[in-house]
């Protein structure tokens, strides 16, 4: 890949329609279905980025600046109103910028110690902070739901999550942060469902993923990606939460069925009965592969398929059955896709 078409990031919307792909030559963003150019802003425009965060699918995208030629530092974050055509809202940091997340009235900002929440649009300000664990990584998410506005991020104690509902548009009122003991090493990888009621987590081990319910704190099943450890990319729920999906750096993309967790594929040898955990665990139903060490997000698409967006700039969607099967319906080089300028 030449130097000016680097991928510095990849980051889905929140229907998963839409993804954007920050580069040391700008960002663009890309339509799903159809795998189609949305929006492309160049390095003279806006330099080298790390982040992009889209909203939805409105005029609105946030960018960090980053990667080798940035032409805003990397301790502020930018909206972009495409409409206008302009930057509209800057907010800078003592720290850089790890993360970035949107809901249509908050603006969420993580650096290394620190989880920021901002009023947004009208009267942008600052409604609440919290203290996090260090988080290099900027483990941050929050779900889209209107009815449960949860956020998750890691807390101080190693392999443990806090979970706070951030629905609140008063200054320095929220719910007090609720501590979930989710695993014995670090965090590495956390995920929120539509509808805010569920939670996946896995550890820098990478072998198992662990669902939770988000109001409860129990834990509702154990997924186990393989035995070998590996480092998560993404997990991601569908948008009905029946399956979950995870990309690691072994390059096999795991699909899980949530809803009906007969479907996942278990130990022959599980009756046994004194294996231990291991043989007890569910393994994905399905899964496909992708370059490996190439680091990817996958989601969820329309009628059982998933799609893997890779950082050598290559698109890939597979179609699963309920029995396991899973088939190529779809590959491309994304950064060739031509540009369409209705968005």
């Amino acid at each position: 890949m030449s130097s000016d078409r680097v991928i510095n990031s990849l980051r889905f919307n929140q229907d998963h329609g839409c993804f954007t792909c920050a580069m040391d030559d700008g960002f663009r963003l890309y339509n799903v279905e159809p795998l189609v150019e949305k929006l492309s802003l160049a390095h003279n425009e806006v330099g080298s980025v790390s982040q992009v965060e889209m909203l939805h699918r409105c005029n609105v995208v946030a960018v960090v600046g980053g990667g080798n030629k940035p032409k805003f530092a990397e301790n502020t974050v930018l909206i972009w109103d495409d409409k206008l055509k302009k930057f509209v809202i800057e907010l800078t940091f003592t720290q850089p910028v790890t993360a970035v997340r949107l809901r249509r009235n908050k603006i969420i900002v993580a650096v290394r110690s620190r989880i920021f929440v901002f009023r947004y649009p009208d009267n942008t300000s600052k409604l609440f902070e919290f203290d996090t664990r260090d988080n290099p990584r900027g483990l941050v998410e929050v779900s889209p739901s209107t009815d449960h506005q949860i956020m998750v991020f890691p807390a101080h104690k190693c392999g443990s999550l806090q979970i706070v509902d951030i629905a609140t548009t008063e200054e320095n009122i929220s719910s007090s942060p609720v501590t979930l003991t989710a695993h014995q090493s670090e965090i590495a990888c956390i995920a929120v469902n539509q509808q805010g009621t569920k939670l996946a987590s896995a550890s820098k081990k990478g072998t198992l993923i662990r669902i939770w319910d988000a109001q409860t704190k129990k834990m509702l099943h154990e997924l186990r990606r393989g035995s070998d450890p590996a480092t998560l990319y993404c997990i991601t729920f569908s948008h009905d939460s029946s399956y979950l999906c995870a990309s690691s750096d072994k390059g096999t993309i795991h699909i899980f069925a949530l809803k009906d967790t007969s479907l996942n594929k278990r130990s022959t040898l599980r009756k046994v009965g004194f294996l231990g955990q291991y043989v007890e665990s569910q393994w994905g139903l399905a899964n496909f592969t992708v370059p490996p060490e190439c680091a990817c997000i996958c989601a969820f698409g329309p009628n059982s398929s998933v799609i893997a967006i890779c950082v050598d700039g290559t698109f890939h969607k597979y179609v699963f059955t309920p029995e396991g099967n899973c088939n190529r319906e779809a590959y491309d080089v994304f950064l060739d896709v031509g540009d369409d300028t209705h968005f």
